[in-house]
């Protein structure tokens, strides 16, 4: 099992934009990748965003960055991001 966390860089004064966006994405991640164990977007107190996921395996991540709900999700997320995420892959023990 293969596990990420991505901190997602949101423009001032674009969270509810972005937060409508990033939820329509999850629940068509949840939806629709059954090699897909955990897909939710957090909200720290002071504001920062992190989705957790969590894969079966490489198939699993791979077959979620090549689905068509993610990728349409590109042009949803116009204008809305500051920067690229930072994304922090591990390996899930027990």
């Amino acid at each position: 099992m293969l596990a990420a966390i991505a901190k997602l860089n949101v423009r001032e004064g674009k969270e509810q934009e972005f937060e409508a966006v990033m939820l329509e994405l999850a629940a068509k991640v949840n939806a629709n990748e059954p090699g897909c164990h955990l897909y939710k977007l957090c909200k720290d107190p002071d504001g920062g965003y992190t989705v957790m996921e969590m894969y079966e395996d490489e198939d699993a991540i791979a077959a979620h960055v090549a689905s068509e709900h993610f990728k349409a999700s590109g042009a949803g997320f116009k204008g809305l991001m500051g920067g690229p995420p930072e994304i922090t892959r591990m390996q899930v023990i027990g």
